[in-house]
C-alpha cells in the first residue's frame, strides 16, 4: 500500500508526529528542489521509518509490527504457504497454540483473514502493518538459491535464458547488489553479486545455457550479437512491480568466454541527499559553504567506486532550485534529476568532456558538473569556467586531498589561477556499515588492538567498546548492511592560496591543511569505529593510518 504525499503529511499532523512548523518547512524545500515529502522527512531526522510505520498503522487501525528491528525466523515465516503471502502481501511474524500474528501493508484487504484461517483453522488470527519494503525483505526467505532455480528453469525448457536473468536481476535487487558479474569458467558461468563494496558468490549457470543467457543480455542492451571478440558497452531496463531499474552493461571478451558486468542503478541513488553521506557536524558544515558559494571549484577525489559521484548528485539535488541553472557532462548519465540539463559523454558526435565543457558554458550555467577532469584541456577549461563566475563540480583520481594539488599543477595550470578558483578539495572511501539489527558491543584495549592492528594502538584509551555485527537474515549473515563515506577536506584559505603560488608538493600542503584542522580519512573513520558505525578491520581495509 503505497501512500500520496498528502495523505501521510495528514497522518503526521494528525497523530502529532511532525509539528505544522516542521511540515511547512519540508513542503517548502520539497517544492523548491523537486523532491518528495516522506524522504525529505527522513533524511532530515524529523520522523524515523519506526515512526512513520506507526503513524501510518494508526491511521489504518492495525497494531504496528517492525519486522525491521524484529525479523521472524524463516521456519516461521513459511508456516503461511508461498501462494497466499505473495498475493496478500503478507508474513506470518509470530506463532503459538492460541494465535498466529500476521503482518502486511495491506491489513484492510478483506480475503486476507479468510486465507489465513483455512490454513490455521484452530487459532486466533491477529493482522498487523508494516511497512512495504519490511515486507518484502521478509517474503525473501520463501526464495530457494539460485542454483535449484536455475535448475528448475532447465528442467521446464520454456523461456531459459529471460527467466534465468529475471531471476539473477531480482535476487541482486533483493540483497542491495550494485554489480551482477558472469564469470565464465570451463565448466560453468560463476554469478556473483557485488554487494556493500565486497564481491559474493551467488549462483552457476552450467556453460551449455550460456550462449543464450548473453545473447538476451546484447539483444536487451541494443549490442551486437554476431560480436564475440570486442568489448561493448550498452544499457537495459529491468521492470519488476512497477519499479524500474536501470541496467548499465559491459562485455569484455575472457580466454573462456564473454564476461558481463551489470551496473544496477538503483532507486536508493535517487533518494540519497547530502544528509546520509555520514559527514560529521564539522565536514557538512564545511561542504555545504563550498556548496552554497556563487563560483569557484570544488573537486572530490578517490579511487573508483569510493562514491565521488554520490557526493556530487547530493550536492546537485541541494543546489537544485528554479532560480538556478545546472547543466552536467557526464560519462555516462547515471540517474537523472527533474530540473537538471544532463550532457552525455559520446566519441561518435564528438562530445568530449572538453567540448562539452565548451558549450556548457556559453549556455549561461550557474552550476556546471564535470564528471571527471581526466586532461590538461578539461582542467583549464573547468579552472576558467570557475574564474568566471560558475560554480564547478567535479571528481579527480587522486588518492588523497593534498595529492590533487600538485597533480593540477602538473596539468600546466596556472599557480595564480588555481589560487583563484579551487575553494575545497575533498577525499573519501566508502566504508561497509555495521548491521543495526545483529550488532552488538565487545570490550578491548589497547594492548589487544595492538596485537592485531599496531598501527591503529595509539588512536583508542587504554580501555574501550568496539562493535561488530553478529550476522543474521536482514544483512546476510555478513554482519554489514549498507555503507557510508570517510572524508578527507583540504579548504583553500588565504594561507592555501599564498602555498599554492610556490608550486607545493603533496607533503607541503598537508602540513599546512594539518596546522589548520584538517584531519585525515583514517581520523575521520575511527570516529565512526568509536560511534559503532563500522568495524576497525573494516576502515583498514580502505584506509591506512597517518604516518605522522
Amino acid at each position: 500500500m503505497q501512500l500520496e504525499d498528502t495523505t501521510i503529511k495528514d497522518i503526521l499532523l494528525k497523530e502529532s508526529y511532525v509539528s505544522e512548523e516542521d511540515l511547512t518547512k519540508a513542503e517548502t524545500f520539497c517544492r523548491t528542489h523537486r523532491a518528495p515529502l516522506v524522504e525529505y522527512l527522513l533524511s532530515e531526522g524529523l520522523i524515523t521509518q519506526d515512526l512513520l510505520g506507526q503513524a501510518i498503522a494508526e491511521h489504518v487501525k492495525a497494531p504496528y509490527v517492525d519486522l525491521n528491528t524484529h525479523q521472524p525466523a524463516q521456519e516461521t515465516v513459511l508456516k503461511l504457504p508461498e501462494e497466499i503471502a505473495k498475493q496478500f502481501h503478507a508474513v506470518v511474524h509470530e506463532v503459538d497454540k492460541s494465535h498466529v500474528g500476521i503482518t502486511t501493508d495491506q491489513p484492510q484487504n478483506d480475503g486476507l483473514k479468510a486465507a489465513v484461517a483455512a490454513v490455521f483453522p484452530k487459532a486466533t488470527i491477529r493482522i498487523g502493518y508494516s511497512l512495504p519494503q519490511d515486507v518484502d525483505a521478509a517474503l525473501a526467505k520463501y526464495r530457494h538459491a539460485l542454483d535449484t532455480r536455475f535448475s528448475k528453469i532447465i528442467e521446464e525448457q520454456q523461456r531459459v535464458a529471460p527467466e534465468i536473468i529475471e531471476e539473477i536481476i531480482e535476487d541482486a535487487l533483493l540483497f542491495r547488489a550494485s554489480d551482477i558479474h558472469f564469470e565464465p569458467q570451463s565448466t560453468d558461468v560463476l554469478i556473483r553479486f557485488r554487494v556493500d563494496g565486497v564481491l559474493q558468490d551467488a549462483g552457476r549457470i552450467p556453460k551449455p545455457y550460456y550462449e543464450s543467457v548473453l545473447n538476451r543480455v546484447k539483444v536487451q542492451s541494443h549490442l551486437r550479437i554476431d560480436e564475440h571478440f570486442s568489448t561493448q558497452d550498452g544499457a537495459m531496463r529491468h521492470e519488476s512491480q512497477g519499479v524500474v531499474t536501470d541496467v548499465r552493461v559491459s562485455i569484455a571478451p575472457t580466454i573462456e568466454g564473454e564476461k558481463v558486468v551489470m551496473r544496477l542503478l538503483s532507486q536508493y541513488m535517487r533518494r540519497f541527499t547530502l544528509t546520509d553521506l555520514g559527514l560529521s557536524n564539522k565536514d557538512q558544515h564545511t561542504l555545504s559553504d563550498a556548496f552554497n558559494k556563487p563560483f569557484g571549484m570544488i573537486l572530490v577525489t578517490g579511487p573508483t567506486g569510493s562514491g565521488k559521484s554520490t557526493t556530487l548528485y547530493a550536492a546537485l539535488k541541494e543546489l537544485n532550485t528554479p532560480d538556478i541553472n545546472i547543466t552536467t557532462i557526464e560519462d555516462p548519465v547515471e540517474y537523472k534529476i527533474g530540473g537538471v540539463n544532463q550532457i552525455q559523454v559520446n566519441m561518435q558526435t564528438n562530445i568530449t568532456f572538453a567540448k562539452g565543457l565548451r558549450a556548457i558554458v556559453r549556455q549561461d550555467p550557474d552550476v556546471i558538473l564535470v564528471g571527471e577532469i581526466r586532461d590538461q584541456e578539461t582542467a583549464e577549461i573547468a579552472v576558467n569556467a570557475a574564474l568566471t563566475g560558475h560554480l564547478l563540480l567535479s571528481t579527480f583520481h587522486a588518492n588523497d586531498a593534498a595529492t590533487a594539488f600538485p597533480r593540477l599543477l602538473d596539468m600546466d595550470i596556472e599557480p595564480f589561477l588555481l589560487a583563484s578558483t579551487l575553494e575545497l578539495v575533498v577525499a573519501q572511501r566508502l566504508v561497509r556499515r555495521i548491521c543495526e539489527n545483529c550488532r552488538l558491543s565487545y570490550p578491548s584495549s589497547t594492548a589487544e588492538i595492538g596485537k592485531q592492528y599496531p598501527q591503529a594502538k595509539k588512536f583508542f584509551n587504554q580501555k574501550t567498546t568496539l562493535f561488530r555485527g553478529k550476522g543474521c537474515d536482514h544483512c546476510n549473515h555478513t554482519g554489514y548492511h549498507g555503507r557510508m563515506a570517510i572524508f578527507e577536506m583540504i579548504e583553500v584559505t588565504p594561507e592555501m592560496q599564498e602555498l599554492i603560488l610556490t608550486r607545493p608538493s603533496s607533503q607541503d600542503v598537508w602540513k599546512l591543511a594539518r596546522s589548520q584542522g584538517a584531519s585525515t580519512l583514517f581520523e575521520d573513520g575511527i570516529e565512526k569505529v568509536n560511534d559503532g558505525i563500522t568495524t576497525l578491520e573494516e576502515l583498514l581495509r580502505v584506509a591506512a593510518p597517518p604516518k605522522n
